[in-house]
């Protein structure tokens, strides 16, 4: 008989309901991960579930069940065996790992770090009055390497010291000094070592992105993705109104720049040699036209002439009104002659 099997015939009948709900646990969310429980005291982890519900559910066992759970259900999920040791637990959620870290990591609260725990970062004493009153304390701060002196009735530290670096142990009398001055340097909450969602396992470095720069990538990504369809002339549902515009654009250039008689390229070229006219008769004194193109620049209106006074009675007024009407007449019969004047000199430079 093998080994497996007689294993299998000692276990105790509450340890395979423990393993068939461990395997129903896992089964039961689409993201199954492990956290680290360690250090955090029973009443707190309490306060977490309760506040992890509704989103996240967190599930306590022993680490040997919890690992036979895991081959049972298999699928991959298996490969988090691997994070099992310390104080763990199960954590399982309907939602992305992203989510779900990002969830557990907002559930951390700063707390007081006892002696011969590891700092998990730099710990720091800032600068500034410590508010203890001159006495022993401040050789205690110099003794873990803080910079204090007595100055103005008070302990002072005089900047910044880093008295203990990511990774070493905390002594008794750090632990004391910190907890004088009230710093929490760690967190507590739920640790997520790792999570298996859709087949991949994700470790917590690839989980913790900033949002607002992965949403400014994307974004990126997306404009640069367009502009190279754009400029590459592959037409899809989001750049094909652009690809016409441009096309039209790039076919109206060409065609004025050919001087094609289109119907809807005649205004342009009309607007354009006629200007460019102009600008040629404006360089020549009117002796060097050809005179149906002189005075084919009109000269500038003088807006400072004075107009008729508006003090006349009403008889004047009208008077002036029909004189008015008289002189644009006038003026409205030699525009018609000047634009005839203006289309025979274009006839007669063109051909």
């Amino acid at each position: 008989m093998s080994t497996e099997a007689r294993k299998t015939e000692t276990i105790p009948q509450w340890k395979r309901e423990e393993v068939d709900e461990l395997v129903e646990f896992v089964d039961s969310y689409e993201s199954v991960g492990i956290v680290g429980v360690t250090g955090i005291p029973s009443r707190q982890l309490q306060n977490m579930r309760r506040d992890l519900h509704g989103t996240a559910a967190v599930r306590m066992s022993r680490n040997t069940l919890m690992e036979r759970a895991l081959d049972e259900v298999d699928e991959g999920v298996e490969d988090l065996s691997e994070y099992l040791s310390g104080q763990v637990a199960l954590v399982g959620t309907d939602d992305n790992p992203f989510g779900l870290f990002k969830t557990l990591e907002a559930s951390k609260t700063p707390a007081p770090i006892n002696a011969g725990e590891v700092a998990p970062n730099d710990i720091v004493i800032p600068e500034g009055d410590t508010g203890v009153d001159p006495g022993p304390f401040v050789g205690e701060l110099q003794q873990v390497g803080a910079a204090a002196r007595i100055m103005d009735g008070s302990i002072q530290v005089t900047e910044d010291s880093t008295v203990l670096e990511e990774g070493e142990v905390v002594s008794t009398e750090l632990a004391n000094v910190l907890s004088e001055l009230g710093i929490e340097p760690k967190e507590v909450g739920l640790d997520l070592r790792a999570v298996f969602s859709d087949g991949v396992l994700f470790d917590p470095e690839e989980l913790a992105i900033d949002i607002d720069e992965y949403r400014a990538d994307i974004e990126a990504a997306a404009a640069a993705g367009r502009n190279l369809s754009v400029n590459a002339v592959y037409p899809t549902s989001r750049t094909v109104s652009t690809l016409l515009a441009k096309g039209a654009g790039e076919a109206k250039s060409v065609g004025l720049q050919a001087a094609i008689e289109d119907e809807e390229l005649m205004p342009d070229l009309v607007r354009r040699a006629d200007a460019q006219l102009r600008a040629l008769a404006s360089l020549l004194d009117d002796d060097a036209l050809p005179e149906e193109l002189r005075g084919a620049v009109e000269p500038a209106v003088d807006e400072s002439e004075s107009t008729e006074s508006t003090d006349a009675d009403e008889d004047d007024v009208e008077e002036t009104d029909a004189d008015d009407t008289d002189a644009e007449a006038e003026d409205a019969a030699a525009d018609d002659d000047d634009d005839d004047d203006g289309a025979d000199g274009l006839g007669a430079m063109f051909g």
